[in-house]
């Protein structure tokens, strides 16, 4: 089962998707360059994070137009899994493939740390070995992951179990220090209606080993290998 990571100049989490796919068992992972125009024959796509293109212009913006965007959003639109990891996440966006925009830090500073994710919803490709709930620990680093969307965005993310995760403290309140960018909502990630492409502002890939700190991201590509096994099973 090949799973591609998507590289674009300035990504610097690639080989950290990479090493974490390679502790999935049956799973192989490979490298798509920017430049390239197709996916090939690969069962989920992951965006990892970085400063794709410099950030230039703003995060994701220059990103969302290289050649193998195009392959990815077809993937998408066909209901392939598709994962967005910080700088990710802003690439979907800027691409259309998920709803609202992540602006500045409230504290107009870069922000790197472990921090809370209280888990709301289980009913993704993403999160099914997790329970709703569930607090994780998870580190950031990002300058623009300040999630905003208008109200009726919001409303519809609320309204449709849209919200995968949210800032919270360790004992799951949503309180204004818990947030560490000021997002709305305090959302840390979301789904798109079909619920194949998520979006997350936090890293995984940076808790899935003890000597990190935190295994609690091993069950997002657990969560998606058991999605995919489930497909070729049945």
């Amino acid at each position: 089962m090949k799973i591609a990571v998507v590289t674009f100049p300035g990504s610097n989490c690639d080989h950290d998707c990479y090493r974490a796919l390679k502790l999935l068992d049956g799973v192989t992972p490979e490298f798509r360059w920017h430049r390239e125009e197709s996916l090939g024959d690969v069962s989920a796509v992951i965006l990892p994070g970085g400063f794709s293109y410099g950030d230039y212009l703003r995060a994701g913006a220059i990103a969302r137009f290289s050649p193998i965007m195009e392959a990815v959003m077809e993937f998408a639109r066909e209901g392939g899994p598709v994962l967005g990891i910080c700088n990710g996440f802003q690439v979907l966006c800027e691409a259309g493939l998920l709803p609202g925009a992540l602006l500045r830090n409230r504290t107009l500073r870069f922000r790197s740390h472990p921090v809370h994710l209280r888990v709301e919803t289980t009913a993704t490709p993403f999160t099914s070995q997790y329970e709703k709930g569930q607090i994780l620990q998870i580190p950031i680093a990002h300058g623009e992951g300040n999630y905003h969307a208008s109200p009726e965005v919001l409303a519809e993310l609320e309204g449709e179990d849209r919200i995968v995760f949210r800032y919270a403290t360790a004992s799951g309140e949503l309180t204004p220090e818990a947030n560490p960018n000021g997002s709305a909502h305090h959302i840390a990630g979301i789904v798109n209606p079909a619920r194949n492409v998520m979006g997350m502002m936090p890293h995984p890939e940076r808790s899935v080993e003890p000597l990190l700190g935190s295994t609690d991201g091993l069950g997002i590509f657990h969560s998606l290998l058991d999605h995919l096994s489930a497909g070729v099973s049945s």
